[in-house]
C-alpha cells in the first residue's frame, strides 16, 4: 500500500480552505448580482457550473505544485477534500447559519434541478483526473 506524503495532506487542507473561501465568494455574488435577475434556481446552477471550473483550475496548480507521486495520493485528498465539505456544509450550515436539515438535504435533490452533488463529485474526482491527465 502506498504511503501519503503528511506535506500533501497539509496543503491539501489549505487549498480546501481556499476552495471553501471562493465558494462563498461565488455564493455571494450569485446573490448579489444574478439571482434576482435568472431566478434562484438558476443563478443556483449557473455558480454551481462556474465553481466546478475553478475547481478543475485550482486542483491543476495543486497537483502540479505539491507534486502528488501516485494515484492513492490523489485519491486521499479527492476524499479529504469530500469529507471536509461535507462536514463544514452541514455542521457550519445547521450551527451557525442555522438552516434547517431539510433546507441543506434540498440542494442534493437533483430531480428539482440541484446540482450541488457535481461539486462534490468533482472535489472527489478532481485530483485523480487531473493527476492522471499530468502524468499520461
Amino acid at each position: 500500500m502506498a504511503n501519503v506524503n503528511l506535506f500533501v495532506i497539509l496543503y491539501a487542507f489549505f487549498t480546501w480552505i481556499i476552495l471553501a473561501i471562493i465558494a462563498s465568494i461565488n455564493g455571494w455574488l450569485r446573490n448579489k448580482f444574478y439571482k434576482k435577475t435568472l431566478g434562484e434556481l438558476t443563478a443556483h446552477q449557473l455558480s454551481t457550473i462556474i465553481f466546478l471550473g475553478i475547481i478543475f483550475f485550482v486542483t491543476y496548480f495543486f497537483v502540479k505544485w505539491v507534486k502528488i507521486t501516485n494515484i492513492f495520493e490523489s485519491w486521499i485528498v479527492g476524499f479529504f477534500w469530500l469529507i471536509l465539505t461535507i462536514v463544514f456544509e452541514f455542521l457550519f450550515g445547521h450551527y451557525v447559519w442555522k438552516h434547517p436539515w431539510g433546507k441543506l438535504l434540498e440542494d442534493y435533490n437533483i430531480l428539482k434541478g440541484r446540482i450541488w452533488i457535481l461539486v462534490l463529485l468533482a472535489l472527489l474526482f478532481a485530483p485523480y483526473l487531473i493527476y492522471s491527465i499530468l502524468n499520461i
